[in-house]
């Protein structure tokens, strides 16, 4: 399935196969793609808690005011920022690169965001959502369906999946085959609404 053809036919799905398990191989290949999303500095701030419990998504289900999608999909994947990234080893983020450049990256990185708590925050809101949308084109372009979750309790969460303390989750995105298709789309508005040409 190429590119555009993913992007129009991928929605929210809120029925999964409970009995249909994704193989290793698959969910590998979806966090490939996954960490090929673009980060600010090249931090890569994600962080990727995939759940294959049936026991924890059940959990998780009850902790999204039982949305079933949760427990019936074949894995959920809670997106996480790591809001100290930048400042955790970032020579690593520029390994290929000669190291005056490297140096040069680094410091600015660390001044772009030490002290500021709000930037480290929207980074990584902007990194996770560039690839929670990865990862819905990539599990749509090999056959499955997916469901980007903001619906749920994100502390009881967190405690659940053992979040570090300078990590926030972000969002949730439930993966697996659809057992029932979405309703159609409630209506998109038109670009000439919403598209503007070099200024309002």
């Amino acid at each position: 399935m190429d590119t555009f053809e993913a992007i129009k036919k991928r929605r929210s799905v809120k029925s999964f196969d409970i009995n249909h398990k994704m193989t290793r191989d698959e969910i590998t290949k979806i966090l490939e793609s996954a960490i090929l999303s673009p980060t600010s500095y090249n931090i890569q701030n994600w962080r990727f808690v995939i759940v294959t419990s049936q026991e924890i998504k059940d959990k998780i289900s009850e902790l999204s005011h039982g949305q079933k999608q949760v427990s019936e999909a074949s894995l959920v994947i809670v997106l996480c920022g790591d809001l100290n990234s930048w400042d955790k080893n970032p020579e690593r983020y520029w390994k290929n690169i000669p190291e005056e450049p490297r140096s040069m990256l680094v410091d600015s990185l660390r001044n772009s965001y030490r002290d500021k708590p709000q930037m480290q925050r929207d980074e990584a809101m902007r990194s996770c959502g560039m690839a929670a949308q990865t990862i819905m084109l990539a599990a749509k372009s090999m056959g499955y369906d997916t469901c980007p979750m903001k619906g749920f309790d994100y502390d009881k969460v967190g405690k659940l999946i053992n979040l570090p303390d300078d990590h926030i989750i972000v969002m949730m995105v439930v993966v697996g085959k659809a057992s029932k298709q979405a309703p159609p789309r409630g209506g998109q508005l038109p670009l000439s609404e919403i598209s503007f040409k070099n200024h309002f």
